[in-house]
């Protein structure tokens, strides 16, 4: 009886000890998407630990509480001023840093009772500050560190007499930053892409349940399952991105980061393209790939291809799931041959005669499935290296042999390098910022002044934070208008802690530190956040400095606001930068990149030579991500203009949906020449020629407005047009899927790349009317095609 029991105990155990350890790992993996790469979590580690540090060193020398404030602050900025990527830069500029403080502490004491001067040498340091950011990561970091550490020395009203210890303070708080940042708290950039790549991963798989739940979602929750698409899908679209900025720095070589670039690209467009077969194969009628990226947009008739309780429907949901459990199980945690079979079964899908008795729409998802299950294992390849083979079928050697391929050829190609030109004189972006900083600056202390005497800094520290990372007047006014939020209503709960710690010292400190890790982690969250946490943190420092009042936090409020009409106002008057003009520049960029990325790929998918693909559909990414942001104050809730909030998301969405397009262009270009399935067709370059030469057309048509109209100016009253510079209409490019021929049977490769650009070639259109291009009709009355 015992010796019966006792492997059933174990078993039960160990079934318990995985659950436990499945439900850690499933925790983990959603804490890992929702922060990519730890960047957060590391930041805010990094800095408290640095100020943990060098408050024990000074407790320990017996060091008053300004001296602790002033070295937990110096540690602060030491460690997040530095922006470098590689540890001998990092350790180069801290070096650097120090001096960079103590002069600028002892520039603040020697100069605290001269009001005059040391105004005037503070609108110079915030200048000189600003102006350093032409000089990269470096120039940016040194000047954060002196404008911070002077801004520090005036909040606990540095003197001559105190310089020595003051100084010491710094040293030391420096050194408490750099054994944090290279011994207690050490990060590589191989590290760093390690950890991005694992939440990718993550993120993918969270897309893929989305998925699921889509399947699932009845008439009445269509919109929300959509919703959470559109969410996933952008997250792990910016996942994409963060890999991409560090792909350079975290690995070994340019054909190792140019084959992971391919493999996260590829799985990224077969998880977007997944979700848009998968809402065809739901719907009546054939899905926009707008409605994936325009929040609100309007779905698609029902259908009923897709029935609940279905045989197909549910092979349809066993698939997916088994994609889910291939994209979250690396292959260090994969025993046994069950993935491998879930693999197989997917990756059989590829060819025709595995797919199930259903109709078209619904095929085209298994299909997908097979072209996400393909793009699954060269992720897998790419992230977790070689894998066992001996379970393939012959579909799956396919796959393997054709990554195989593409790899090859990315190691025996060459990379090229685009050096991007640059503005000079007061066009600089960064002499332009300087000047308007200064100029506000300026404002802000005469104001500043006559609201206090003793903290008009607060004022000029916020002109100064509104500037940062702002390039247009509506950007700055946006996050004028986020600080104020979180400064009123960190008034109110630094008003309530105040009144709780009371002077208890260590219960302060230890609430400072929750909120300096808080500040650091929400960041780029919410700027309106962080400047709660910000104010909350300065009212228990008041609280320590023994000069807490009420009057002192609305005094705060005050100076805030002051501080952001001062900066609104400089960025109105000093060399100005609309959002419209902004946005206008940003946008003829995309449709630039945009025009380069399909025409190559048309190139080269029609016979023409190799083309360097990846990097300009990363440079598109780029270009439509900082239109993105500046964007922001047009579509920003508190904008009046309702009109043109619904335009500008307009324009976006339909820009989202061609830069998706033409990824997916560039991702099937790249298989030429090493691919059996992908086959150069010359019918490509007459269907690809209308839409290279309309998106030149919009984007000449944005320059010129930019440049020469007002805002929203029609183009019927620009000069007189030539032939070039008229949008051009005719047959639809899907009239081509008709013609027939060796490459265009259901489901090949010429099909899917013209159904690409059949939505590129609508999108392209659909931009017209936002942007007042006029769409000519074409000849024998039909009607020009629009969105």
């Amino acid at each position: 009886m015992t010796t019966g029991t006792r492997p059933d105990r174990a078993g039960i155990r160990e079934r318990i000890v995985t659950v436990v350890r499945d439900r850690v790992r499933g925790v983990w993996d959603r804490f890992a998407a929702s922060d990519p790469g730890l960047l957060r979590l590391m930041a805010g580690v990094r800095v408290v630990g640095s100020i943990v540090l060098v408050l024990l060193m000074l407790s320990l020398l017996g060091a008053d509480v300004p001296h602790m404030v002033i070295g937990a602050m110096g540690a602060m900025v030491a460690t997040f001023s530095i922006r470098e990527k590689e540890r001998r830069a990092q350790a180069v500029t801290l070096a650097l840093g120090l001096p960079t403080a103590l002069a600028s502490v002892s520039l603040a004491a020697l100069l605290n009772e001269h009001v005059v001067a040391g105004d005037l040498f503070f609108l110079a340091l915030i200048f000189v500050a600003v102006y350093s950011r032409r000089f990269g990561d470096r120039g940016t970091s040194l000047g954060l560190i002196g404008f911070q550490v002077y801004f520090a020395s005036l909040f606990v009203q540095a003197a001559p007499a105190a310089l020595p210890g003051l100084c010491g303070t710094l040293a030391l708080a420096f050194a408490c930053s750099a054994v944090t940042r290279f011994v207690l708290v050490p990060d590589t950039p191989e590290r760093v892409l390690l950890r991005l790549r694992e939440a990718f991963r993550a993120r993918l798989a969270q897309l893929v349940a989305a998925q699921i739940e889509l399947l699932d979602a009845d008439n009445d929750s269509l919109d929300k399952a959509l919703d959470d698409i559109r969410r996933h899908t952008a997250r792990l679209h910016e996942s994409a991105m963060m890999i991409q900025g560090r792909l350079e720095e975290g690995t070994r070589d340019g054909a190792t980061a140019a084959m992971l670039q391919r493999r996260i690209a590829e799985a990224e467009i077969a998880a977007e393209r997944l979700t848009l077969l998968l809402l065809n194969a739901r719907s009546a009628e054939r899905a926009d790939t707008l409605t994936l990226h325009l929040p609100n947009a309007p779905l698609p008739a029902p259908g009923d291809r897709l029935r609940p309780r279905d045989t197909t429907t549910e092979r349809l949901r066993r698939d997916l799931s088994s994609l889910r459990l291939l994209v979250e199980r690396p292959l260090g945690r994969s025993r046994g041959s069950a993935l491998a079979h879930l693999r197989n079964r997917l990756l059989g899908y590829r060819e025709e005669e595995n797919l199930p008795q259903a109709s078209s729409a619904v095929q085209d998802v298994f299909r997908g499935i097979g072209e996400a299950g393909r793009a699954v294992l060269g992720l897998r390849i790419a992230l977790d290296g070689p894998q066992d083979e001996s379970d393939d079928t012959p579909a799956t050697a396919r796959s393997r042999e054709e990554i195989e391929a593409e790899d090859a050829s990315i190691a025996a190609g060459e990379e090229s390098e685009k050096e991007p030109g640059d503005a000079t004189g007061l066009r600089r972006p960064t002499t332009r910022a300087a000047l308007q900083v200064s100029v506000g600056s300026a404002l802000a202390i005469v104001g500043g002044e006559f609201l206090s005497s003793q903290r008009w800094y607060w004022a000029v520290l916020t002109c100064w934070v509104v500037f940062i990372n702002t390039s247009s007047t509506g950007e700055i006014l946006v996050k004028g208008y986020r600080r104020l939020i979180g400064t009123v209503v960190g008034v109110v709960a630094g008003v309530v802690l105040a009144g709780l710690v009371g002077h208890h010292t260590w219960t302060a400190f230890a609430l400072i530190l929750l909120f300096v890790f808080a500040m650091f982690y929400t960041a780029p969250l919410s700027y309106a956040l962080m400047s709660f946490f910000v104010t909350a943190m300065l009212g228990l420092l008041y609280t320590l400095l023994h000069t807490y009042s009420a009057s002192v936090l609305i005094l705060r409020i005050e100076e805030t606001a002051l501080g952001a009409v001062c900066g609104i106002i400089a960025a109105a008057l000093v060399l100005p930068v609309h959002t419209d003009r902004r946005t206008d520049e940003l946008l003829a960029t995309v449709l630039e990149r945009l025009g380069d990325v399909t025409s190559a790929a048309v190139d080269l998918l029609s016979g023409g030579p190799p083309a360097d693909l990846l990097d300009r559909a990363r440079d598109l990414d780029t270009a439509l991500e900082d239109l993105r942001a500046s964007t922001q104050p047009l579509t920003h809730p508190i904008t009046p203009l309702r009109a043109r909030r619904q335009t500008a998301r307009y324009v976006v969405a339909l820009l989202e949906t061609c830069a998706y397009h033409a990824r997916a262009l560039a991702a099937t270009a790249e298989l030429l020449p090493d691919s059996r399935s992908v086959v150069a067709d010359p019918r490509l370059k007459a269907a690809g020629r209308r839409i290279c030469h309309n998106i030149g057309v919009l984007s000449a048509h944005v320059l010129e407005q930019s440049a020469g109209g007002a805002p929203g100016k029609s183009a019927g009253s620009a000069p007189e047009r030539t032939a070039d510079s008229t949008l051009e209409t005719g047959p639809s490019i899907a009239s081509l899927l008709e013609t027939g021929g060796p490459h265009a049977s259901s489901g090949s490769i010429t099909r899917r790349v013209l159904r690409h650009l059949q939505r590129l070639d609508e999108g392209v259109m659909g931009l017209a009317r936002p942007l007042g291009a006029p769409v000519p009709e074409p000849e024998g009355g039909a009607r020009a095609q629009r969105r």
